[in-house]
């Protein structure tokens, strides 16, 4: 009998919640997360509680602080508000939709993913453009700078001062990207005497999202500049550092420090310095043929609206609304490990300091694979990862 009582000992009540906090938060992966959250109601609770798949999207994008709060959207198309009543239970029903919208969010940050690409889909504007719309920033969106033999490329205004900067701005595919680099291209004029190759000085990077909806009529067309280019129209969440631009004819890559989770998929690329005089004016030009914003959209169901200096996230579970495909990873690649897990308490200074009693349950409870018990009160989400 006292081995049976034993045995259906919950850790949580021995180790307390300072060590059991120390245990979950060594785990990096959201299925790990949403394993431990399935082996009893009291363990998903405190996984709830915690916050701790918030803790993993802080972990991996610190920018997710941006976000003032989730809204869950029913199958109705309304949001789901919290709950009227006791404040203790509106603020279970808030915490749980977190967690839910939160799990999302991680497994679309960290699952693997090796099928980068091209983010953009609209150009929004250019600080300017010296003829419209042949040097159309939507030029920079060809591949190459010769398109039906005529030169495809995006030209600045001319200016006198070398220092004064241009920019582009682009919509992503989705309001949450994780952009990893940026490749831009300077344009070389192969019909102007020398060759002459219009680089920037430096380049730097800024994401966000726009203060108000992006209308389609102002966007950049054939008929349209774009209205959308000053820095009044949007809240920059992420600056990059400012790095050196070859004066090169070829595609050049600029590696971010980290990926960087753009929220609102708005991307804006400053062209920091000018180089190049034209001949005939004696005037600086900046010239790109083309720009790649290289990433992963994070979901279709997660969508931004601005609140104030931050921003809402809106999930909506519709299953018409279809994920961002994702290529499968094979074998053991990305595979969630629990001795892996256990290897990494073991071996971080977090384990440290924990003695006695707390060490046999812990010895316990990494000694033997976890077993899972069904709760009906597992989300789908977590589901999907178990």
């Amino acid at each position: 009998m006292e081995e049976v009582a034993e045995s259906s000992t919950d850790f949580l009540d021995f180790l307390g919640p300072d060590t059991s906090a120390t245990v979950f938060t060594m785990l990096h992966d959201p299925a790990d997360l949403a394993r431990a959250s399935a082996v009893s109601r009291s363990w998903r609770t405190f996984v709830i509680a915690n916050q701790f798949s918030k803790m993993q999207c802080l972990r991996v994008c610190p920018e997710v602080s941006t976000f003032a709060r989730v809204e869950v959207s029913s199958s109705s198309g309304g949001k789901d508000h919290d709950v009227a009543g006791p404040s203790a239970r509106a603020e279970d029903e808030r915490l749980s939709r977190d967690h839910m919208v939160y799990m999302h969010l991680a497994h679309g940050l960290l699952a693997p993913c090796s099928d980068a690409r091209n983010c953009i889909t609209r150009c929004i504007g250019a600080s300017s453009t010296d003829n419209f719309p042949e040097e159309t920033i939507e030029n920079t969106l060809e591949p190459i700078d010769r398109v039906e033999m005529r030169p495809s490329y995006w030209s600045s205004g001319g200016q006198r001062d070398p220092a004064a900067p241009e920019w582009l701005i682009y919509r992503l595919q989705a309001d949450l990207c994780l952009v990893d680099e940026v490749k831009v291209q300077p344009f070389k004029a192969f019909f102007q005497y020398g060759d002459p190759i219009y680089s920037a000085k430096c380049i730097r990077f800024k994401m966000g999202y726009p203060t108000s909806p992006l209308e389609p009529e102002t966007l950049v067309c054939d008929e349209n500049e774009g209205q959308l280019i000053d820095d009044s129209n949007y809240v920059w969440t992420y600056t990059s550092p400012e790095f050196p631009m070859l004066q090169e004819n070829v595609l050049q890559s600029f590696k971010l420090p980290h990926p960087v989770l753009c929220i609102g998929g708005v991307v804006k690329v400053e062209l920091l310095g000018r180089v190049q005089k034209q001949a005939m004016d004696g005037l600086y030009y900046i010239c790109v043929s083309h720009v790649q914003i290289v990433g992963n959209p994070v979901s279709q169901e997660l969508e931004v609206a601005p609140h104030g200096k931050r921003v809402v996230m809106n999930y909506y579970p519709d299953p018409r609304r279809c994920s961002v495909a994702r290529s499968d990873s094979s074998g053991d690649v990305g595979r969630s490990k629990w001795h892996g897990f256990a290897s990494r308490f073991w071996h971080s200074g977090r384990a440290r300091g924990i003695g006695g009693l707390n060490q046999g349950l812990l010895s316990r409870l990494f000694g033997a694979p976890l077993q899972f018990r069904g709760e009906d009160d597992v989300s789908d989400e977590e589901g999907e990862l178990l």
